[in-house]
């Protein structure tokens, strides 16, 4: 039986250390992401060390037509693809009317749509051989409203939700599906998303961590996983009790700039 994984925004951050951690089970990989050079050096280190098998696809899976091109890539290449990882994501700070509307579609378009897009193409296969499993990398933001980052939070609120409702139609298939939903974590994301400057990333954990959590998580068919207990706890226990008012406030407060 094979054991292929399929990984977006492979060539950093939480990805390229799902990538790594199926590899190092001996799992083949297929690491998709924008920046080919990533990718080559990431497959070449993986196939040296794991002794596995790594395929290169670059994409942009913020252009429309970007999850049908990688689906048409592995079935000419006959890879039979057991999981499915969606970690392919971008945030962006800013009040929403100031900030540019074309970036905020095409965090739409990577957070969500694609994401959808590959879950539906690669889904159907695995329902048939009553077997896979896939893990979409959400986020604790999609437990409540984010002034300042509305766009992102929305999306993963949609990850969130879209996660567990496939799960439950997936009962009885052999199929999981899992939502990774961390906090801050220590990548490439505070840059890209202009976040520098938040106090939340000053004590956050490592890619390598958070994703070794989700991917034992996705094995064990879980719904939801946060990484950190504090934060699963606050999220289920105290945010929900709260005055609505009261959780924007505090919402707005972890993503003013120092």
């Amino acid at each position: 039986m094979g054991n292929t994984a399929l990984i977006t925004g492979a060539s950093s951050g939480i990805g390229t250390e799902l990538a790594r951690y199926h590899a190092s089970k001996g799992g083949d990989v297929v690491l998709v992401a924008r920046r080919e050079n990533k990718l080559n050096d990431l497959k070449a280190e993986l196939e040296r060390t794991c002794g596995i098998t790594a395929t290169v696809i670059a994409a942009d899976l913020a252009e429309p037509d970007a999850a049908e091109k990688i689906f048409a890539a592995t079935e000419a290449a006959g890879l039979v693809i057991d999981v499915l990882i969606n970690n392919a994501g971008f945030g962006g700070h800013g009040k929403f009317h100031e900030r540019n509307l074309t970036k905020d579609q095409a965090m739409m378009q990577v957070n969500m749509v694609s994401l959808v897009n590959l879950t539906h193409l690669y889904l159907q296969g695995m329902v048939k051989r009553n077997r896979g499993n896939i893990l979409h990398v959400a986020s604790t933001a999609g437990f409540m409203p984010g002034p300042l980052q509305a766009v992102y939070y929305a999306t993963k609120s949609f990850v969130v939700s879209f996660s567990q409702a496939i799960a439950e139609e997936l009962d009885g298939t052999g199929v999981t599906s899992t939502a990774l939903c961390p906090g801050a974590v220590a990548t490439d994301f505070v840059k890209a998303g202009d976040l520098d400057g938040l106090d939340i990333w000053d004590k956050a954990p490592t890619p390598d961590t958070v994703a070794k959590c989700g991917y034992d998580a996705m094995e064990k068919g879980e719904l939801i996983k946060i990484n950190e207990a504090g934060l699963n706890f606050t999220l289920n226990w105290i945010i929900p009790f709260l005055p609505r008012k009261l959780v924007l406030k505090i919402s707005r407060k972890a993503m003013e700039k120092k």
